[in-house]
């Protein structure tokens, strides 16, 4: 179901360039831009998220692309259902240098047995708080687990990442800005 906002929506000969670009793209690739258009009511807002959450931190940091990109693709295909996400998590993580076996080995699977193999040993895929981290905490043996692979700047990296991209999850989809996969956790109880 297409999403349906509380929000304005602004049209896209209104929106600002970098905005107007993107909703294009998202057009493209999904068929459907809602996020853009209610984000342009605060340009700004947009921006820091593009710029320094995405730019900064997810692209940029001490972690090496390819395991934010697992963990995003893993938050998005196994926790959140978000099939805004999905479209393009799975492009990104392909010019992250994931190749298309490792991801349809990761996504027909439901727990990556190829490549979360090696995901499980570094510590990403644990990142998303679920499986035997149920608690939601950095115990001392996921620490420890994390440790052979990665330091702590790392590690706190890989945690930030992951928290924030949830939190970003559930807030698109209580702000209806995205279409959902039926596996979605998140759709409205009725």
């Amino acid at each position: 179901m297409k999403p349906d906002p509380k929000l304005n929506r602004i049209a896209p000969d209104e929106m600002p360039d970098d905005i107007a670009s993107a909703w294009t793209r998202s057009m493209d690739l999904r068929g459907d831009a809602t996020f853009f258009e209610v984000f342009a009511n605060h340009p700004e807002l947009y921006r820091w998220y593009v710029n320094q959450f995405y730019g900064d931190v997810f692209r940029g940091g001490k972690v090496a692309q390819r395991y934010k990109e697992l963990l995003r693709l893993r938050l998005s295909t196994l926790l959140h259902g978000c099939r805004f996400c999905n479209q393009g998590n799975r492009l990104d993580a392909l010019e992250a240098g994931l190749t298309e076996a490792q991801i349809a080995a990761f996504e027909s699977t439901r727990i990556g047995a190829v490549y979360a193999r090696r995901a499980r040993r570094t510590g990403a895929g644990r990142l998303s708080w679920r499986s035997r981290n149920s608690a939601g905490i950095l115990s001392e043996a996921l620490h420890a687990q994390l440790a052979a692979h990665f330091d702590d700047a790392q590690i706190l990296e890989l945690g930030l990442v992951g928290g924030i991209l949830a939190g970003v999850a559930k807030f698109m989809f209580a702000y209806d800005l995205v279409e959902k996969e039926d596996s979605c956790p998140f759709h409205p109880v009725t």
